[in-house]
């Protein structure tokens, strides 16, 4: 999920900037003390920033996606934090060669594996895995080439990317791997029937993005560029798929899987202008290219609306307001969407382009990650509330 990369100091002190708005500018006094706990990607892998302090959780780390724990590889052991603190909570002698991939959102679990994150991956003839938890040491070395995804609610499973062909990977599929008996098996569909032999899905495009329910029941990961992929009810059905863009639905629980198309213009620009976002029941994906933002119900899982803002194809980042509001990236700039009407009620500048978007619990807080800094805006005015350096980051992960 991250670079390794060495990691700078954050600069402290307090800046005298101009409020970035759309319009005048106006002289703000602009903090370096970051308000609430963030957590972000860097070149020196999970970085915690809260107040004066910033640290690196560890160049080998990897964060829950709810933010809430991580593991880090040291000196031949695995460590498991409570993220928030960064208090150590348990430490496990595993010896040398194995990187961190995935946490459980349990926070008691992790998997690790023998090579780094990459897209697509080295071929490989066989994938050895190692599953750490609390009195839990298990090792799998499974055939061909797999890439941990995700755990099940239970721990007693996980997600993984099969890909193929194993010599040469460029497409995979989406399988579930059994803690129990070492196997894989396809995944259920909607309905809860096993999918078929021949009906599973082959993923070939690139996953942008993934966010996690609140309830930390399912995964929601946006797939852009699919070419000449077949969702599985296309295989059964007989039916063909022409969508370039669609939202990958992982149920965390009851093991199934579902693909919600995204409407054209979606998947025809670059993957790194479209952004993913969820809250409560609602979903939205924007896509820069187009300045088309689609909403969806995440129960009915069907597309309800799109609206548009003005867009030049940047780099996206969105956050959904527990007011419902919507604040759409693109690049350096922030378009703010009032509920239901999509009317559009503010336009802020960035001072750099984003690099992931989240809003504070409170909603007071607009957090954006930039070029080398963290930077955070008062979510009701746009105001720049706060800077403060972070060299070598990557995007934004959590913010508490």
């Amino acid at each position: 999920m991250t670079t390794r990369r060495s990691f700078l100091a954050l600069s402290g002190g307090v800046l005298a900037l101009a409020a970035c708005r759309e319009g005048p500018a106006a002289a703000v006094t602009v903090a370096a003390e970051v308000p609430d706990v963030v957590l972000a990607g860097s070149g020196n892998g999970v970085i915690r920033l809260s107040g004066t302090q910033v640290r690196s959780l560890g160049a080998q780390s990897v964060l829950s996606r709810d933010g809430d724990a991580a593991f880090v590889v040291d000196d031949g052991g695995l460590q498991r934090l409570d993220a928030t603190t960064g208090a150590p909570i348990h430490r496990q002698d595993i010896g040398g060669g194995w990187v961190p991939r995935v946490a459980a959102e349990s926070g008691d679990l992790c998997v690790l594996a023998q090579t780094p994150a990459a897209d697509p991956p080295l071929g490989r003839k066989t994938s050895p895995l190692l599953v750490i938890g609390p009195g839990r040491t298990q090792k799998f070395n499974l055939p061909g080439c797999v890439e941990p995804d995700a755990f099940t609610s239970d721990g007693g499973g996980l997600f993984v990317l099969d890909w193929l062909p194993a010599d040469k990977p460029d497409h995979y599929r989406v399988r579930l791997l059994d803690l129990n008996d070492g196997k894989t098996h396809p995944l259920f569909t909607r309905d809860k029937r096993p999918v078929p032999e021949g009906a599973e899905e082959q993923m070939r495009g690139r996953g942008r993005q993934a966010v996690l329910s609140a309830d930390r029941q399912v995964l929601y990961t946006l797939y852009t560029h699919q070419p000449e992929h077949q969702h599985t009810r296309n295989l059964l059905n007989g039916t063909r798929n022409h969508v370039h863009a669609f939202v990958h639905v992982l149920h965390l629980t009851q093991r199934w899987a579902y693909c919600l198309d995204l409407p054209d213009p979606f998947g025809h620009g670059s993957a790194e202008g479209h952004a993913l976002a969820v809250q409560h029941k609602r979903l939205a994906v924007l896509d820069t290219a187009s300045g088309a933002i689609a909403y969806a119900d995440t129960e009915s899982l069907k597309i309800q609306r799109t609206a548009r803002i003005s867009a030049t194809g940047g780099v996206a980042g969105l956050a959904l307001g527990p007011d419902g509001r919507t604040f759409a990236a693109d690049g350096a700039t922030v378009q703010v969407l009032e509920p239901e009407t999509d009317g559009l009620i503010g336009k802020w500048a960035l001072p750099s382009a984003v690099r992931g978007l989240g809003l504070s619990k409170d909603g007071a807080r607009l957090y954006a990650g930039g070029d080398n800094e963290l930077s955070w805006l008062n979510a009701a005015s746009g105001e720049l509330r706060g800077r403060t350096r972070v060299d070598g980051i990557t995007g934004l992960l959590s913010v508490g």
